[in-house]
């Protein structure tokens, strides 16, 4: 083995002292970047997937509710709050969505935060809005005076906007103006990313219209209400078993008077989503003959889905399929 001058040994150690000095320093500039990109905490997946499509790789986009979980129920957690506390920005649906959200922002210290609202501006459905066939099918002819504003009630108000495709575009342009507010060098970017994404929103819904133009049959059964603003723009009918909250149960006389619709409007297919229990689907379609299928509010997609590609425009894609079996 030769010797090696000690010159040579002098270089070759200073040249690796070089060498790892710039291999920290890269990694450091990395570690810097990557703190230095926007940090954005979305409530539930549609206000994920449409913040990632924005944003693409100029922020880190998280979202707090977990896949696969009924955002209905979902309450944030001290770790939570935490989180949203550190963003740059906070994205959620609307106040009648995330019922927590108004408590969380007068906790935390908002003044450094990006709050958007993704419904801003969006005229949203009464809570009855879903329910108004259901009413008159079940009325037998006898005039019932429905008006609760009058007795005093308040209606509760549909949150399920990111269901119509249009409206969804509107909660894609918020988000936009919410990370552009908080990141304005990157506007360009943002602005391009948003309007590609568009493209794809505006697709869906031509797909959509196309589907039930000519439909003779524009009536569909759901167990849980998500659906009144689709059915609303592609002039459908919804049916809903339990209302707007995925935890409310109909009263046996109210599952009779359901199975009496059911049967006389030979209705096929019962409808349930993916994250909620489907009990009351399957004891309705017990009792009437018909068919289950999957009509995914799109409220949380599994991880499984998540890694197999499935997104809010494939989940959307899945679900016209699904009512293609009852609209035709």
């Amino acid at each position: 083995m030769k010797k090696l001058h000690k010159g040579a040994l002098v270089a070759a150690v200073s040249s690796l002292v070089l060498f790892l000095a710039a291999c920290g320093s890269a990694q450091q500039t990395e570690q810097q970047a990557g703190e230095e990109k926007l940090q954005v905490v979305t409530t539930f997946y549609p206000m994920y997937d449409f913040t990632k499509h924005v944003a693409q790789d100029l922020a880190d986009v998280s979202v707090l509710v977990p896949s696969g979980t009924d955002t209905h129920g979902f309450e944030p957690s001290a770790k939570d709050v935490a989180k949203i506390q550190e963003a740059d920005v906070f994205v959620y649906n609307s106040v009648e969505m995330e019922t927590w959200v108004p408590s969380i922002l007068e906790t935390i210290d908002s003044t450094d935060i990006v709050i958007v609202d993704a419904s801003e501006g969006i005229e949203l459905l009464d809570g009855d809005h879903g329910h108004e066939e259901e009413e008159h099918a079940h009325e037998d002819d006898h005039d019932h005076d429905h008006d609760h504003e009058e007795e005093g009630h308040s209606h509760e108000v549909d949150p399920h906007i990111w269901l119509d495709p249009v409206l969804a575009q509107d909660e894609v342009m918020n988000i936009k103006e919410g990370l552009v507010e908080a990141d304005p060098e990157n506007e360009a970017d943002y602005t391009k990313n948003a309007e590609a994404y568009q493209v794809e929103l505006q697709e869906l819904d031509a797909e959509y219209a196309a589907a039930f133009e000519n439909a003779e049959n524009r009536l569909f059964v759901t167990q849980h209400a998500a659906f009144a603003y689709l059915a609303e723009r592609y002039d459908l009918e919804q049916i809903s078993i339990a209302g707007l909250s995925t935890d409310a149960e109909p009263s046996p006389s109210e599952l009779a008077e359901m199975t009496e619709f059911i049967q006389n409007q030979n209705v096929d297919y019962i409808y349930f989503g993916k994250t909620t229990s489907s009990n009351i689907s399957e004891t309705l379609a017990n009792e009437t003959d018909t068919e289950l299928a999957v009509l995914d509010p799109i409220e949380g997609i599994t991880k499984e889905d998540q890694e197999a590609g499935i997104d809010y425009v494939t989940a959307m894609r899945n679900n016209l399929e699904a009512l293609k079996l009852s609209i035709r």
